[in-house]
């Protein structure tokens, strides 16, 4: 063990055999540098002192030749045109007493010129005399490399400036970092500043098509590229050209996204040279309609997308009717102008999803897509035979032609292109047999349901002109059993055709212009009914109707409304409008200012069938609406099924918390009404009480007292 007298040597030693190290530390880290270390006199010749071992790889010259008076000097190695810069720039740091770094040539032992960073700070040597004491580096190769870079720069920069095709460097969400002064031309500016400065936004203020933009950004994302990226965009002036953009992405050296960088080429010229070319391959040369090859393409395009969304779709075979007789009395001339206006009727009487092809002659087909309903073609097809109808001008004379159409349905009818035509072109020709100027499926089936649909909306119009229709009204209790107000139903019986559902004619009228007549014949009988019971009592009854969403959004119901409440001297706030979830699809805007100028007109407001649609709670916040009602279909199986009761009970308090009513349709036993009053459920409506009644019926309900006991009470 060590004694406590002999720590103080321990230490001694340790000490000097420390500062030893070090000494040779440091020697061996000097004559190691890469580079030179050295100590010089403030003399005209930059005398050397000292220099370490690696003056050797860095001059050629060992160290005894460099160091000493009789040696050679630095000022000598230095180069001849650096030497006064050189100088000035030391004595002016040992004036200051700083630092200094300064870069320069000198030329070595073999005559090779080398670039040097000397780095140094003026010091007192041993006896006080101020000596240099530094560095002195090669940086011929970062010199190099700094030229290169400074050329490849200037050279990029030339190209940059002077390149016929427009460069360009943008951030990902479309705003310009860097343009050239070719893409500014490219895009109607006087140079790339104004450019930078006025084109942001680039998806709605240069493509054309909305979302462009986003497939750009979606390319880059998946492939961090994109390769002849062909857009339609905007000039500055408005006009249009094509371009097509190859781009990349550029990234920092932690691989983080710096912005996209690419190239803009003019593609219009070669864009209409195509579209030449394929106007001609696939388009009828008199009427600019797709040909026979473009119409197949569409049929198939259009039975792959059915097939998809599991919709229908129509073929239609259309053969003009007197035709011929027009063609060899007035001419081809009179035939072609002919042809021309009823292609552009044709094409006026269809979606822009929708296609209209000439096969030739006066033969057109018209394929229809995303049919959910035959309905929807049926009325297409009305519209197409009176557009085909109006009177046309020809050579002078007023004259009208018809057409025979025939229709196939996919997947019915055929699941390719030649068996709809061939099936449709059979149909045709059954048209034609059955008088012209109408038109016909291919199957008896889809016949008779079209036959039936003239059939109902020719008795419609008939019944409306004759005010057939009637009204029913089934009574809306409060959880006492007391009537408090009543709901309007269109019913038709037909003498002929029975008993017709309003399910089965309501769409009808839609389809065909006939929802209005057939509303206001429903909201004045119901107008009337309301005012005369609600003569002389207290609390007036509340009379709900129903609107279709299709006349609900027409910009003039509120008005006519408003006309048929003033002829019938009922107050506004007698009367609920209830509509469905539909018409909160459509235009937002239209059906907010529709639903508050009727709150300004006093009339309250209910979304029917809650819970069978989309439902969405925004529409309970941004729409004035008063009461919810509760679909039957969340009311059936209340009393047995315990999620139904729960679905139930959430929208009873839904409706309780925004200070709605509640209403609950359907509701057709005790223990279903008992429920629902518990849950606090203002209103009912249901078999349990009354199914809708006759206005008779109604009224003697009222003259009872308005009491209804629960059937089975």
């Amino acid at each position: 063990m060590l004694s406590a007298r002999s720590i103080p040597r321990l230490r001694t030693s340790l000490l000097a055999s420390t500062r030893v190290d070090r000494a040779r530390v440091l020697d061996t880290l000097v004559n190691n540098l890469d580079g030179m270390a050295y100590r010089c006199h403030l003399d005209r010749d930059w005398t050397m002192v000292f220099v370490s071992q690696g003056c050797l790889a860095l001059t050629g010259y060992p160290a005894d030749v460099l160091v000493g008076a009789n040696a050679l000097s630095w000022e000598a190695v230095t180069d001849p045109s650096d030497r006064q810069r050189v100088r000035g720039e030391i004595e002016a740091a040992v004036r200051s007493a700083r630092r200094f770094a300064v870069e320069y040539r000198i030329r070595t032992r073999e005559g090779d010129t080398k670039w040097v960073l000397e780095r140094g700070i003026p010091v007192p040597d041993e006896r006080g005399c101020i000596v240099i004491e530094g560095f002195v580096e090669d940086i011929t190769e970062h010199r190099a490399m700094v030229a290169a870079l400074e050329h490849a720069e200037l050279r990029y920069r030339h190209i940059f400036e002077h390149a016929s095709e427009g460069i360009f460097q943008t951030t990902p969400e479309g705003r310009y970092l860097a343009a050239n002064p070719a893409l500014a031309k490219l895009y109607g500016y006087a140079g790339p500043d104004e450019l930078i400065a006025d084109l942001a936004e680039l998806d709605r203020r240069l493509y054309v098509e909305p979302g462009r933009r986003a497939a750009f950004r979606r390319l880059m994302e998946t492939h961090g590229e994109v390769r002849n990226f062909e857009s339609e965009v905007y000039r500055r002036d408005g006009s249009r050209i094509w371009i097509s953009e190859n781009a990349h992405i550029v990234r920092g050296s932690d691989g983080r996204l710096i912005c996209y960088e690419g190239t803009v080429q003019d593609v219009s010229e070669r864009r209409h040279y195509e579209a030449q070319l394929e106007r001609q391959a696939n388009r009828d040369q008199l009427t600019g309609l797709p040909n026979r090859n473009l119409l197949r393409d569409r049929i198939e395009q259009g039975i792959a997308r059915a097939a998809r969304r599991g919709c229908m779709l129509a073929l239609v075979f259309i053969d003009l009717d007197g035709f011929k007789f027009i063609n060899d009395s007035l001419g081809h001339a009179a035939g072609d102008e002919l042809l021309v206006e009823i292609a552009g009727r044709l094409n006026a009487s269809i979606r822009s999803s929708d296609t209209v092809g000439r096969l030739g002659g006066d033969e057109f087909v018209l394929v229809l897509n995303d049919h959910e309903q035959l309905g929807s073609v049926i009325s297409t097809l009305e519209r197409v035979l009176q557009d085909i109808g109006r009177p046309a001008a020809l050579a002078g004379r007023e004259l009208q032609v018809g057409a025979s159409l025939g229709v196939a349905m996919y997947p019915d009818d055929g699941d390719d292109a030649d068996s709809l035509l061939k099936h449709a072109d059979v149909a045709m020709y059954a048209a034609k047999s059955r008088g012209r100027n109408n038109f016909q499926f291919f199957t008896r089936a889809l016949n008779s349901v079209a036959e039936e649909r003239l059939t109902l909306e020719a008795a419609m119009r008939v019944a409306i002109e004759r005010d057939e229709f009637e009204v029913h009204y089934q009574p809306k209790l409060d959880h006492r059993r007391r009537i408090v107000g009543m709901e309007a139903l269109a019913r038709w019986f037909h003498p002929v055709l029975g008993d017709i559902r309003p399910d089965r004619f309501i769409p009808i009228a839609e389809e065909c212009g006939l929802i209005l007549p057939l509303t206001t014949c429903i909201l004045r009988r119901a107008f009337a009914a309301a005012r005369r019971w609600n003569q002389g009592r207290d609390q007036p009854l509340r009379l709900a109707v129903n609107l279709s969403p299709r006349l609900f959004l027409s910009r003039d119901i509120v008005a006519h409304v408003s006309g048929l409440l003033c002829d019938a001297g009922l107050p506004a706030s007698q009367v609920e409008l209830e509509v469905t979830e539909t018409v909160f699809l459509g235009d937002d805007e239209l059906a907010v200012g529709i639903f508050r100028a009727f709150k300004a007109l006093g009339l309250s407001l209910a979304m029917d069938d809650f819970g069978t649609g989309y439902s969405s709670l925004s529409y309970l916040r941004r729409f004035p609406l008063d009461t919810i009602k509760i679909d039957r279909s969340l009311v059936v199986g209340i009393e047995q099924q315990d999620e139904m009761a729960m679905i139930a009970r959430a929208v009873i308090s839904l409706g309780q918390s925004l200070r709605k009513t509640v209403v609950a349709e359907g509701v057709e036993n005790p223990a279903q009404f008992d429920f629902l009053r518990f849950q606090g459920c203002d209103e009912f409506q249901g078999y349990l009480f009354s199914r809708p009644l006759p206005e008779a019926g109604f009224a003697r309900l009222l003259e009872a007292g308005g009491v209804i006991a629960a059937r089975g009470d």
